[in-house]
């Protein structure tokens, strides 16, 4: 009888947990609220959670731990397909650590530690294909330090040169995408002596690309939260060509730059996280994502 009584008090115990959006799985407790309301411990945000958008109601959106309504620790986001989307330290409710974000092929996209709304000391960027597009080293201001490198997809180097707190200086080299040498400036101060620029021919042939950008490199549209501001707003459905500023619900501008059929071609995607606060500005050129720029405090 007693037996009887514990099953019915603990499947009790998890149906009152359920209803409540926390959950009690053995001696994990997730997923809860406290007396003041503010989240504490492990939550676990799954697609029910998330109406409208491409997740299952039980497929996992994101994971970690909160203190007192702020994110803290580790915290893990997954695409749709299920792939991890980042890692991310927090502290406070800000991204503050080692960072790393996935393409949704699952290769790495980029990879550093964000302080105080940038990138410090070593930071990667990677192409789709899982070649590295940049490898950048910040100084404690964020700014561009020390020897600085650019790579085509093949993973040819691109451009390479140092940097002295966010502006070239000395020798810096461009190349070809078939590694023949392509130019060489000297810069001070992230001025260029136009005396010394040298530009070199290939020696080998180039393989000429279409100025297009492909039907699958990655697209940035306009979504349906999106306005743009009153005086260029279009009458009936809205398709951008052109330049265009975008805001979002709470007036936050969301996208600044040249649209054609409401894709951002040329421009840059301002993104926040849940509690509104400005996380990253990817810039697209040609239509594909090309890096992020830095936040201005």
């Amino acid at each position: 009888m007693k037996k009887f009584t514990l099953i019915i008090l603990f499947l009790y115990t998890v149906a009152f947990a359920q209803s409540q959006d926390y959950y009690v799985v053995g001696k994990d407790t997730f997923n809860l609220v406290d007396a003041q309301g503010k989240k504490q411990g492990k939550w676990v945000i799954t697609g029910k959670m998330k109406p409208g958008t491409c997740y299952q109601p039980e497929q996992k959106v994101e994971e970690g731990k909160y203190s007192d309504n702020r994110k803290t620790g580790i915290w893990i986001e997954y695409y749709c397909n299920s792939n991890m989307k980042n890692k991310l330290t927090f502290v406070n409710g800000r991204p503050d650590g080692y960072a790393i974000m996935y393409h949704e092929n699952g290769k790495i996209s980029e990879e550093g530690n964000w302080k105080a709304n940038r990138w410090v000391g070593n930071y990667k960027l990677y192409h789709e294909n899982g070649q590295v597009q940049h490898e950048f080293v910040f100084n404690q201001n964020g700014k561009r330090d020390g020897n600085q490198k650019y790579f085509y997809e093949n993973g040819q180097v691109a451009v390479e040169g140092s940097f002295v707190n966010g502006k070239e200086n000395g020798v810096i080299k461009e190349y070809y995408e078939n590694g023949d040498a392509k130019a060489e400036k000297n810069f001070a101060d992230g001025s260029v002596d136009v005396n010394s620029i040298k530009e070199f021919q290939p020696k080998k042939p180039l393989v000429k690309k279409s100025d297009e950008p492909a039907d699958n490199a990655p697209k940035v549209t306009v979504t349906k939260d999106e306005k743009p501001n009153e005086a260029v707003a279009p009458k009936g459905p809205m398709i951008l060509n052109g330049q265009a500023t975008l805001y979002n619900k709470n007036k936050q501008i969301t996208k600044d730059g040249v649209f054609r059929d409401n894709r951002l071609m040329d421009g840059k995607a301002y993104i926040y996280d849940d509690n509104g606060i400005l996380s990253r500005i990817a810039v697209y050129k040609n239509g594909v994502y090309v890096g992020d720029t830095q936040i201005e405090n």
